[in-house]
């Protein structure tokens, strides 16, 4: 009995250590990663940071979720190398990887009627018979309080508007607790208000010592939120830097295919963007 016991205390996966700001949490060296056949990012390097809000951006079909799919360790590489915390992410065991890194998809389903309280606290699973067990009740707690669900925590999750379930699918990553979090479009479905509380929220991880890569369409938000950003066109980066950098009328012009301008906000001088529009 005592050796099984042992044999299971052994298999149990090991917690994340500490991370300090700077190091890395997740990575891609030359990404080649295949769909259906065809290729969907080629070459890509891409490297998630402890303590900056990294915004993936690009047109449609441009590999942005895919490249969110490989980082999480959901998409396997046709060549290059995805590191999770420092190993390639094949290293890791589904329940290791639950440890270290939190993922919100594009959209949220669930076949039955959970309690929106019952789908925050789902992110809590890779935690159970573990110490930090004891942090459930206060990990959901702020998680929903982040996320402004708590006032209809007792409701069904199926009842809720598309950006209610948004806002609760982002409370099941937060109550995650992962040092790594991976966002896939977090505010399309949500208000001006909650876009920019969704936001806040990404800055308020990465400022806390996290990494958190998010998929963003809305160019504005990526330059006021994002510490850092990769445009991606047809399936590979064009551009890695922050936003005042990178963001020219140029180049995203000559990747979207629609003349943008970007300028200053003549207040605080932060970087806008644009589409040029009439004649």
């Amino acid at each position: 009995m005592g050796v099984k016991l042992l044999g299971l205390i052994g298999t149990r996966p090991a917690p994340p250590g500490p991370v300090h700001p700077g190091d890395v949490l997740a990575e891609t060296e030359a990404l080649h990663v295949r769909l259906g056949g065809r290729e969907v990012l080629s070459g890509v390097d891409v490297t998630a940071r402890a303590g900056e809000v990294l915004a993936l951006v690009g047109p449609n079909g441009a590999g942005k979720s895919t490249l969110l799919g490989a980082l999480a360790a959901d998409l396997p590489a046709a060549a290059g190398v995805v590191r999770v915390h420092g190993r390639p992410a094949s290293d890791w065991s589904a329940q290791e990887l639950a440890l270290r890194r939190a993922v919100l998809p594009q959209s949220a389903a669930l076949s039955f009627p959970f309690a929106v309280e019952e789908v925050v606290r789902m992110g809590r699973a890779p935690w159970a018979g573990r110490p930090e067990e004891g942090e459930d009740e206060a990990a959901v707690a702020s998680a929903m309080a982040a996320t402004e669900v708590s006032d209809f925590a007792g409701r069904s999750f199926s009842a809720l508007s598309g950006g209610e379930r948004a806002r609760v699918a982002l409370a099941r990553v937060l109550a995650q607790r992962t040092r790594l979090l991976l966002l896939d479009e977090p505010t399309a479905a949500l208000d001006l208000r909650h876009q920019e509380l969704v936001l806040r929220v990404c800055r308020a991880r990465a400022h806390a010592g996290d990494a958190v890569v998010v998929v963003l369409h809305d160019l504005g938000l990526a330059a006021a939120y994002s510490h850092r950003v990769v445009i991606l066109r047809a399936g590979r980066a064009v551009a890695d830097g922050r936003p005042a950098e990178i963001f020219t009328d140029r180049l995203l012009s000559d990747v979207y295919q629609q003349p943008v301008e970007v300028f200053p906000h003549p207040r605080t001088g932060e970087v806008l963007v644009a589409p040029v529009r009439g004649s």
